[in-house]
């Protein structure tokens, strides 16, 4: 019989208030939180487009004196020499033992860094990946991502998200040394500096993030980052437009600058210390509300967003984003020798 090693699913609540405050302050605080979102949402309109050109289509142009595309020069592919060398270490990628050792009977892990929309998100692309039987059998796929934990808090190694993390590897039946690859979703939450100084923020604080993981993770080989989606029917000011897509700059340049070879971000050992593992674009997922983009069909509706603040994915929102990832990981030439089955 085929062995297969399951998917841990974690499913998160976050109460409004404490416990102590009982079923009457707990009512109180959501009749609030809902006058602040109406409050909100009467002060900046929904859109069901900003105007704004996704990254990819985006391409040579510029948006606020920035280049698009996903990478330098306006490409959406990483430039032949940094994918050759995501190409070797994804061959490397193979079972290892609770020691981190190689062996047949091992675990690949692959594991999630980001905050409540990542979380969300990643439990539904558990179930998805579950249910598909052409994935490799050895892959174990952990939830690491939490509510509340932004860049800002995966930027600290002591951080208590470290800590949690640890204890859903160890519930996982998983340890540190197993983990290979990794996939990050990040934003900060309630950014009011605007265009740069904002991503240039986000880049800094996912650059700390990634020091963290190549400490703590001895293993990692591979770690593929994305920004939020659409945000533009936000109905608080906990991660709007345009800071949405800005953020998708704060990826391109972390991923910039290792390709430029900056010691900071050096996955290389033959060039000196390492300091991160080998970053690219997971898969990109904001697309200009109902106008969508041109490399496929997506767009994002309303009702791909939870009704309140209008920021975190519904279920069908969920939806889209796991079966982007899904797709990304079976197609993709340096996660799939490791994520689908042999």
């Amino acid at each position: 019989m085929k062995f297969i090693l399951w998917t841990l699913i974690v499913t998160i609540s976050v109460p409004l208030v404490s416990a102590q405050g009982g079923p009457q302050a707990n009512a109180k605080s959501q009749k609030e939180q809902a006058e602040q979102f109406k409050a909100y949402a009467a002060a900046h309109p929904p859109r069901e487009s900003t105007g704004l050109v996704p990254l990819p289509d985006l391409g040579t142009g510029t948006y606020q004196g920035e280049q698009g595309g996903l990478y330098p020069n306006g490409e959406n592919t990483p430039p032949p020499a940094h994918l050759k060398a995501g190409l070797a270490l994804s061959r490397e990628i193979v079972p290892l033992d609770s020691e981190g050792r190689k062996s047949a009977d091992g675990t690949i892990v692959l594991l999630s860094i980001g905050m409540s929309n990542t979380t969300m998100e990643f439990q539904t692309f558990q179930k998805l990946a579950a249910a598909d039987k052409g994935l490799n059998p050895r892959l174990k796929i952990v939830d690491g991502a939490q509510n509340a934990q932004d860049a800002k808090r995966t930027a600290k190694p002591e951080a208590n998200f470290w800590k949690v993390l640890d204890e859903r590897l160890q519930a996982a039946g998983v340890t540190a040394k197993q983990v290979e690859v990794v996939w990050i979703m990040q934003a900060n939450g309630k950014p009011t500096e605007g265009f740069p100084t904002a991503a240039k923020m986000l880049q800094a604080d996912v650059v700390s993030t990634l020091h963290n993981l190549h400490d703590k993770f001895p293993n990692l080989k591979i770690a593929y980052l994305s920004s939020r989606f659409y945000a533009g029917y936000a109905a608080s000011s906990l991660n709007p437009e345009p800071y949405a897509y800005e953020g998708a700059f704060a990826m391109k340049w972390a991923i910039a600058e290792q390709i430029a070879g900056k010691a900071d971000m050096n996955f290389d050992p033959k060039k000196g210390q390492v300091r991160s593992p080998w970053i690219a674009w997971g898969p990109y997922l904001w697309a200009d509300g109902l106008k969508g983009r041109k490399q496929d069909s997506l767009v994002w509706l309303k009702e791909d967003v939870m009704v309140g603040d209008r920021t975190h994915p519904s279920p069908s929102g969920k939806e889209k984003v796991a079966k982007l990832l899904l797709d990304f990981l079976k197609k993709d030439s340096t996660s799939r020798p490791w994520f689908v089955g042999r």
